[in-house]
């Protein structure tokens, strides 16, 4: 007997055993099947699989902890956090902490079974409700970062009540940070401590325990107190209340304060040899307290290239409206990684240096006139931490107006040809893998496209509007009317649609819910022009603008085919490049176009390497 293909037929199963176990309740014995296989391996082997994957799917995909960290289940519901007031003591010698958090809730509905988030290995040693002890036990299989604690009674709804949640141990490692989340024990470059926390996807509860779900941000914001060992220094959220210095213990604790709501995940721990310098921005909400945390011996350097920081500061006012948390101060804190956008704290590690790196991700040259991470993850200061999603599948709200955050800087600061070749110039970096809305309630980012393809998105969004001071208004205004609030994407839509006066539904499920660029295929006939869409969502329309021998024209195309009758014979055809579709000519072309491709195709060498960048649509 061949011996059956176990990868394709034990998809579903934990072994072969356990498959012939199955076959055997269903009365099929395990040799009539290998028969069976034999006689119908080749024909239908990929068909089986394929209907198990559709079967077992939608079941299987996502986990119950995934359930448990991205749904807001019963346990979560009841109750509306006001406050945390989180202290942590740092052993770098074992790696590990020790702390509490006390957290301070109102009942919007009775409630005795409450959540608290804390990831493994990290444990809960005791939970308090005053001096009572309450009854916790972390979850069983596929729920061991969560803990369930049992009051000694139903809360009545509008009670204000609090816990204090004791724990300690050693926390997951962060392996590859911003991207993998943990805490990094590092070493800075003269061998000192240098010790961080990076939590974005996989969760704050991986180095605290809380509320660790974006649709509830503590009301009241919080406290931080980190004790470290002395000389060290500890840079968190918000501002510096008060240092206390135990000669004894050679300990230090820092005290940090937040007096706005805060998402989780922004809530940072440094640890090193920090030093600090001022300034103050004059901005719109008055004066705005500018703080620069680096180590020793990089505070000259970080005097010279931090002038970015202003700058930016001043760009995203005039577009966003008024920094988002003057109570809570501005700073850049340096780090061993790239860089993230903690709240009133946010991470710099880009090596006091223009673009991602060093380098220029739209390949145009503009990337360069510009420090990447200090322009960008203060972007998200607005979009991120003022504007927060509700759930991480909304993470395009986030990522793809502080993508295009870029671009806004680069035109208040040197010009709209310039933005608009950067965000056109990265539209080669973007994959079309999959949407970039992912999956709801299971804590699932969609694609990465939702840096350069959302930015481009919301660039042509833009210019269907083609109305620049009416566009800088529904900027502001999204900003004052979800002020220090967390939102869906159906919020965000809704809005646009309501403040631009056009229906961009379909705009936005084709970007953010299909995986197709929009293509334009047209067709010059003569004097005529016929045109279409493909590769769209059902209904799917936008007006374009498009220039034809010269002459600036509006067309709102569809998927059926229209046609535009002009008083000569058409002698060229472009799409504006600021919209994020492409063109096809499926038929003849201009004549000038066909000289243009002639020449082009000659000059071009067929070994020469080129870097391409895609454009709104020519030929």
């Amino acid at each position: 007997m061949l011996p059956y293909d176990s990868k394709c037929l034990t998809r579903e199963y934990k072994s072969e055993k356990a498959l012939t176990q199955k076959l055997c309740r269903t009365g099929i014995s395990p040799r009539l099947f290998g028969l069976l296989v034999l006689g119908f391996a080749i024909a239908f082997c990929g068909q089986l699989a394929e209907a198990q994957k559709r079967l077992f799917d939608d079941q299987d995909k996502y986990s119950r902890a995934d359930r448990l960290r991205g749904s807001v289940t019963p346990e979560r519901q009841w109750w509306d956090l006001k406050h945390y007031d989180l202290s942590v003591e740092v052993f770098p010698k074992t790696k590990s902490l020790k702390g509490s958090n006390l957290i301070s809730f109102t009942a919007i509905k009775p409630g005795q079974r409450m959540q608290i988030d804390l990831q493994f290995p990290l444990k809960i040693t005791s939970v308090k409700q005053g001096e009572t002890d309450l009854k916790f036990e972390r979850g069983g299989k596929g729920e061991r970062n969560v803990y369930w604690v049992t009051f000694d009674k139903k809360i009545a709804a509008g009670t204000e009540s609090s816990v204090r949640v004791f724990y300690e141990g050693v926390p997951l490692e962060a392996k590859r940070p911003p991207w993998s989340g943990g805490v990094s024990w590092r070493k800075d470059d003269k061998g000192a401590p240098f010790i961080v926390t990076t939590c974005q996807g996989i969760g704050a509860s991986v180095w605290w325990p809380c509320k660790d779900h974006g649709y509830d941000e503590p009301d009241n914001g919080m406290a931080i107190r980190i004790t470290v060992p002395q000389p060290l220094v500890a840079v968190s959220n918000g501002r510096l209340k008060d240092s206390v210095h135990n000669e004894q213990a050679k300990t230090s604790t820092y005290h940090w304060e937040v007096v706005n709501p805060i998402n989780s995940y922004c809530v940072n721990m440094n640890i090193g040899n920090y030093v600090s310098f001022s300034e103050t921005f004059e901005g719109e909400g008055g004066d705005l307290d500018v703080e620069y945390w680096v180590l020793d011996h990089q505070r000259e350097t970080a005097k010279k290239h931090f002038k970015e920081v202003p700058r930016t500061l001043k760009a995203f006012e005039h577009w966003f409206g008024k920094y988002p948390f003057y109570e809570d101060s501005y700073k850049l804190v340096v780090v061993p990684y790239l860089g993230m956008e903690h709240q009133s704290s946010i991470a710099y590690g880009n090596g006091f240096q223009n673009g991602y790196l060093g380098s220029d991700l739209s390949g145009t040259g503009v990337g360069m006139k510009f420090d990447f991470i200090i322009v960008h993850e203060s972007g998200h200061e607005w979009f991120g931490n003022n504007i927060s999603m509700k759930d991480s599948a909304d993470m395009w709200i986030h990522e793809s107006f502080t993508n295009y955050s870029e671009n806004l800087f680069v035109e208040y600061h040197f010009s709209k040809e310039e933005a608009e070749d950067y965000v056109i110039g990265c539209r080669k970096l973007v994959r079309n893998d999959r949407p970039i809305v992912g999956a709801y309630n299971v804590n699932q980012e969609g694609s990465g496209d939702m840096y350069y393809k959302g930015g481009n998105m919301i660039h042509t969004i833009r210019h269907v509007i083609n109305d620049d001071k009416k566009w800088r208004s529904i900027l502001r205004g999204m900003n004052e009317k979800f002020w220090h609030r967390a939102v869906d994407s159906a919020e965000i839509e809704a809005y646009l649609n309501e403040e631009s006066g056009i229906d961009l539904s379909k705009l936005f499920d084709q970007y953010l819910r299909a995986t197709k660029i929009p293509k334009l295929n047209y067709q010059v006939k003569g004097d005529t022009l016929e045109y279409q869409f493909a590769d769209v969502v059902e209904e799917f329309s936008i007006p374009i603008k498009v220039s034809i021998d010269g002459e600036e024209v509006w067309l709102k195309p569809t998927t059926e085919k229209q046609t535009l009758k002009r008083p000569r014979e058409i002698e060229s055809f472009e799409v504006d490049r600021n919209f994020y579709i492409v063109s096809v000519s499926v038929g003849a072309q201009p004549a000038r176009a066909e000289q243009e491709n002639a020449e082009k195709q000659k000059s071009d060498k067929p070994d020469q390497k080129r870097k391409t960048v895609p454009s709104g649509g020519s030929f």
